[in-house]
Parts: structure tokens; sequence; C-alpha cells
């Protein structure tokens, strides 16, 4: 078996490289966030007596993990946004490829 040798086929392009944040991520942590925030609220103020703590940690659990979500996302869009600025542009040069042929019996 023998190694390919170089190929006359290098070339340069100029490309764009930005960093950005992971979205998942940050709609994870708002999520939890909220979460914690309705079992701080749930915790702390005096039980009502139509609706018993874990149907008020419940509905703040929606509401806070639903909020969570969206300000997490919208930090993430804004931080995308800063980030977008320092954008940089770098010269990429392929070396080339090589083909790689299987064989079928």
């Amino acid at each position: 078996m023998t190694s390919p040798g170089p190929t006359d086929s290098e070339t340069v392009t100029t490309v764009t490289v930005h960093r950005s944040p992971r979205y998942f991520s940050f709609m994870i942590v708002g999520a939890v966030i909220g979460a914690i925030l309705a079992l701080v609220l749930t915790l702390t103020f005096p039980e009502n007596p139509d609706f018993d703590r874990a149907q008020v940690f419940g509905f703040l659990l929606l509401a806070g993990v639903t909020l969570g979500v969206a300000l997490g996302s919208l930090v993430a869009l804004i931080l995308d946004r800063l980030l977008r600025r320092t954008t940089a542009k770098v010269v990429a040069d392929r070396l080339g490829s090589t083909e790689i042929t299987e064989k079928t019996e």
C-alpha cells in the first residue's frame, strides 16, 4: 500500500470566525434559576387557605421556568450580538483531500 503524495489542489480562502454563546445552556440555566426562585417564593410567603403549598409551587414553577427560559434566551441573544462585533477574518488553507475508495465484494 502506498501513501498518497502531495497534491496540487492547495487552496487558500478567507473565512470569518466569531464566537457565539450556546443558547441551550443559557436556556437551561434560566430554567433552573426560575425553578429555584419558584421554590423560594413558595416557602417565604404565608400559606394560602385556598391552595396548598404544592399547588402554589406548581403555578410558580410553570411561570418561573417559562420566564427563566425566555430571559436566558434573551441574554444569549444579547451576548451573541455583542460578540459578533469581535469577528475576525483569518486565512484558512486547505492542504488537499485524498479520496478513499472502498472495495465492494
